[in-house]
């Protein structure tokens, strides 16, 4: 009987091995729901949309774009890490849900970890530093000069506590060896407007932010928080060649992960026909036209992207005291 049992869970084992491609190959038989914690018209959602189209056509099936912004993101991972970990569920994600909040909360209703599984990367965009169109700083030791003759004084604004222009304004601090002082302002686009006016000193905002004030000759580009020049904005040095550190980058990137324990076949071939849709030339155009940049990266790749983001950001937020307790 001994030899029996092992015998039927050797076919059983092999049954499945055989199943999972295949069940890989016919994916998806069904609607695919993809959630988001982002409002609809950010930009997230604009690129999930413009994939999802593409991926629908591809698939034969709807891609349904399910909107749950609120509670730090919490609502909408919610729903995913209890969802099948069939492929039918995915969850849309930016590097601060996954790779900061570990580190500003005490508590967390998810391991971002254990709870989800890395899919397939959809787009990256670099931070720009930000300052008046009528500022006399042309490099960034011009402004760090600048911060430390103020003593204290300087401004520098954001999107809030542990945001990303936040988390930029504080290594940017440090390098500068000057204390500056952090404005978080709720309506993104009114940090720019604020730099304008004078009110505040520069800021971190990527283009598809802070690009209305730029066209509008109201704000200009110091720099850019990357390690070489963005194409859509070839005449922007990065900060390294503005004089400033060689190892200072700031980006956002996001992208898809699915329930913890979706098999790897599914996941595979999501990951394929991701890259697949962002390699069209009008998906790329119309990433470019905000500032965004097509990324493919494979799930171990993304998973070794948020490893590296938590070391930068855990240090920054320890040393800065970033809480959101």
């Amino acid at each position: 009987m001994k030899v029996l049992r092992v015998f039927v869970a050797a076919v059983i084992g092999a049954t499945a091995a055989f199943a999972l491609p295949a069940m890989a190959q016919n994916y998806p038989e069904k609607p695919v729901k993809i959630v988001l914690p982002f409002p609809a018209g950010t930009g997230p959602d604009a690129v999930m949309r413009i994939v999802g189209e593409k991926l629908s056509n591809s698939w034969g099936q709807p891609v349904i774009v399910d909107n749950r912004p609120g509670a730090n993101g919490w609502t909408a991972v919610d729903v995913a890490k209890k969802a099948a970990p069939d492929g039918y569920t995915l969850f849309q994600a930016d590097n601060l849900l996954v790779g900061m909040q570990p580190f500003v909360f005490k508590q967390m209703p998810f391991d971002p970890i254990k709870d989800l599984d890395p899919v397939a990367a959809l787009y990256e965009t670099y931070f720009f530093v930000v300052v008046p169109v009528d500022s006399p700083w042309k490099t960034i030791p011009d402004l760090f000069a600048a911060a430390k003759q103020k003593d204290g004084m300087m401004a520098y604004g954001s999107s809030g506590v542990a945001s990303h222009m936040h988390l930029g304004g504080a290594m940017m601090e440090r390098a500068s060896g000057a204390k500056m002082t952090h404005v978080p302002v709720k309506d993104t686009p009114q940090v720019f407007i604020l730099i304008a006016q004078g009110q505040l000193g520069w800021s971190f905002g990527t283009a598809s932010t802070s690009g209305p004030m730029v066209k509008a000759q109201k704000v200009k580009y110091l720099a850019v928080a990357a390690p070489k020049r963005v194409s859509s904005f070839p005449d922007v040095p990065t900060i390294a060649e503005a004089g400033g550190p060689s190892d200072l980058f700031l980006k956002s990137w996001v992208a898809l992960f699915a329930p913890h324990g979706t098999p790897k076949a599914i996941v595979d071939k999501i990951n394929a026909d991701v890259a697949k849709a962002l390699a069209e030339p009008d998906v790329k155009e119309k990433l470019a036209a905000v500032g965004f940049q097509t990324w493919t990266a494979t799930p171990s790749e993304i998973a070794k992207t948020i490893q590296d983001d938590q070391k930068v950001f855990s240090g920054v937020a320890k040393e800065n005291n970033i809480t959101l307790d």
